[in-house]
């Protein structure tokens, strides 16, 4: 039977390929790819299996003369700016062999150079090996250039994420009418749902399309027939992809193993995405740790209390950073798993275990105490590795953990986190009570500049919600927005009403901005500006306008659906007023006893004896197939997943259907600071396909 663990071992069979052509080789790879192989073993891999240096894909790389043999790893296709970086490596380089290795598949290069026809061969591949030659400058080198789906990141047991994709997210009203703006009248879309890939852009379809291929490439490798389902606009569009390409529908005739795929837009929930209600160590390590250069998931863990080190200005950049992907060791790979899937507390008491038994293995001087965890003990525990190069060497991975988890606990702006959690229950309640204006209104006392010093000399209280806050609960509310009491006043009143209330948050916002001595990673997206000399208060305010243009439709997102239409469960008197998660919904529909059919999960035909079925049960009881028939089931989340869905996702299938098997895969693991990006500071519609 087909397990998980096929799939979680499968993104390092797709590296295998890689690794059998690196032997004294240079390898150039970009950020993208290079993720995906920190996920799979690391630059170790490479080194292992011979390669003699490992470089980023950047025209300011080359080599030297004694260096003849290059492997180049790109997640783009081969035109445009990918081919004019590996000229410039090529041309200042002396290369005689050349290997280019791509995640885009021959078939959507096709597409990427307007041809629609199929073709006998690699004629694309062929062509720019040819072109290889040229830039090496003798067509008897040798050029090599093939697909490999690199893209999969076993983040865990449960998750494979695709670092490739991670910027791939579903489209909303604004969006609609940039497409609609293109089309005739006759011609334009009524909404999201109508919209078909051919209307898309072609950065968009190409990117579409590569996703589609990677996931036939997964199936195929596992020998698989997957049932699609699909909920949401984008799901529809990618299921209808993986239905349709060419390769998928041989494989289905014959593959032995069945398994059900339901994709899920995120913009179907960004409640949970925005949230401070996951109550998950891991959460909070993404938010409060910096990411790690040119990756999307992982963090930099200061390693500086592992030395002798004097904590200097020069000390961060003398040390490497630590990070969270633990492929090495076996303690660290399952103690990652608990912090990943376990609620905060469990996390932190694991952490804390797994550092007393390392210590106590190496048989270091640890006094134990019982209670609370608490960040200096973490450390004291820590510290005590120092003494043993050998110890160090051993628990290394648990060690980059232990520190991850001190350094987050004792962030002066952890404290926000649960101020931040405080306000969204309130909102609940108020939700359940008050109209929307009024609820929304409750925001407006903590727009206020942020004033007072702390230890990391920003100015502001260690809990007091700084923009950044601010932004996430405006998403947070308007996400919302449909679950607010009706109001006594007709439509017009009430609109008037909400734009005079936005007009006020939209200036206090502005001053907020425009009053930072420091603008955050989010802010400087947001405006444009990269510090606050450059930011004139007409930007920050335009740039707040244009935000909540697209605020305002957030409530929208599930206008399409019948039945799972909420994510809000209002106060009966007794309980108080809750969210409730929308996988949770789905998952409860999936593995209900009674199997119904919900209307929301759509069923994705692969081929003419689904479109028969279909016909035939118009006069005739013919089953349709259900997520729950398969003994794995598969759950796209498109444009990402949490860390406490994770979770969710365990208990669920637990509790419900304790057979069955569930991986979750999906574009990113999010932290609640990566939703504002997604939603007012990234390319949706025109994606950067390297062209």
């Amino acid at each position: 039977m087909l397990t998980t663990e096929e799939f979680s071992r499968l993104p390092l069979q797709m590296w295998e390929k890689v690794l059998s052509k690196v032997k004294k080789a240079v390898v150039f790879m970009d950020d993208k790819c290079a993720e995906a192989l920190h996920w799979c073993g690391g630059a170790a891999a490479l080194f292992e299996a011979g390669a003699k240096n490992l470089k980023q894909f950047s025209s300011f790389e080359a080599c030297g003369v004694n260096e003849p043999k290059a492997v180049f790893v790109v997640s783009t296709v081969l035109k445009g700016r990918t081919l004019d970086i590996m000229k410039d490596i090529i041309s200042l380089s002396h290369f005689q062999y050349c290997v280019v290795f791509t995640t885009v598949a021959h078939s959507v290069h096709l597409l990427a150079n307007n041809v629609t026809t199929e073709m006998e061969g690699n004629p694309v591949f062929e062509q720019f090996e040819e072109k290889l030659c040229e830039w090496m400058g003798n067509m008897n080198y040798t050029a090599e250039v093939m697909h490999v789906p690199v893209v999969f990141a076993p983040v865990s047991q449960q998750l494979l994420l695709t670092p490739t994709f991670s910027h791939l997210f579903p489209l909303l009203l604004p969006d609609l009418e940039v497409i609609n703006a293109k089309r005739p009248e006759k011609k334009r879309f009524g909404s999201l749902i109508d919209i078909d890939i051919h209307s898309l852009p072609a950065e968009l379809q190409i990117e579409i399309k590569s996703l589609a291929s990677a996931l036939n490439s997964m199936f195929e490798a596992t020998g698989t027939r997957e049932e699609s389902f699909t909920v949401g606009p984008m799901s529809r569009i990618i299921a209808g992809e993986l239905a349709n390409h060419p390769q998928a529908k041989n494989r289905r005739k014959t593959a032995p193993n069945k398994a059900s795929i339901i994709f899920v837009d995120r913009t179907m929930d960004l409640t949970g995405a925005v949230g401070h209600h996951g109550d998950n160590l891991v959460e909070k390590i993404l938010t409060v740790l910096k990411p790690l250069p040119g990756h999307v998931t992982d963090v930099q863990v200061d390693m500086l209390e592992l030395t002798s080190l004097q904590r200097t200005s020069h000390s961060q950049t003398t040390l490497a950073p630590g990070c969270l992907a633990q492929t090495q060791s076996s303690a660290a790979r399952s103690l990652w798993e608990a912090m990943l899937t376990s609620k905060h507390k469990e996390g932190v008491m694991e952490v804390r275990r797994q550092l007393v038994e390392a210590a106590s293995k190496e048989k270091l001087p640890i006094k134990m105490s019982m209670g609370r965890v608490t960040p200096e003990q973490l450390c004291t525990y820590m510290k005590l590795f120092r003494s043993s190069w050998k110890a160090l060497e051993s628990h290394c991975g648990v060690l980059q953990l232990g520190l991850a988890t001190a350094q987050t606990l004792r962030d002066p702006c952890l404290p926000r986190w649960d101020a931040c959690l405080a306000f969204e229950r309130l909102l609940l309640q108020a939700l359940g009570d008050s109209d929307f204006p009024a609820v929304l209104r409750q925001l407006l006392p903590l727009m206020k500049p942020r004033g007072g010093d702390d230890s990391s000399g920003s100015r502001f209280g260690k809990d007091e919600c700084g923009p950044d806050e601010l932004i996430l609960l405006l998403i947070y509310l308007y996400s919302l927005a449909d679950e607010a009491q009706p109001t006594d006043r007709d439509a017009e009143e009430d609109e008037e009403e909400l734009e005079k209330l936005e007009r006020e948050l939209i200036g206090a916002l502005t001053l907020v901005i425009t009053q930072e001595t420091d603008l955050s990673p989010l802010l400087q997206k947001l405006t444009g500006c990269a510090n606050p000399g450059e930011l004139t208060t007409e930007r920050a305010h335009s740039a707040v306008e244009e935000m909540f243009k697209t605020l305002r439709d957030l409530s929208h997102t599930r206008d399409h659906l019948k039945q799972l239409r909420s994510v809000y469960t209002a106060s009966d008197g007794v309980h108080q007023a809750t969210y409730r998660p929308f996988l949770r919904q789905i998952l409860e529909e999936v593995f209900h006893p009674d199997r119904h059919e919900c209307p929301d999960i759509e069923h994705m035909s692969g081929g003419l004896t689904d479109l028969l079925k279909t016909g035939f049960s118009m006069f005739m009881k013919v089953s349709r197939p259900h997520p729950s028939d398969n003994p794995l089931l598969l759950l796209f989340l498109v444009g990402g997943v949490t860390p406490s869905e994770l979770r969710l996702v365990k208990e669920i299938a637990t509790t419900h259907k304790p057979g069955t098997q569930v991986l979750v895969l999906s574009t990113r693991l999010l932290r609640p600071t990566d939703i504002p990006n997604l939603l007012f500071t990234s390319q949706r519609l025109v994606p950067d396909i390297g062209v």
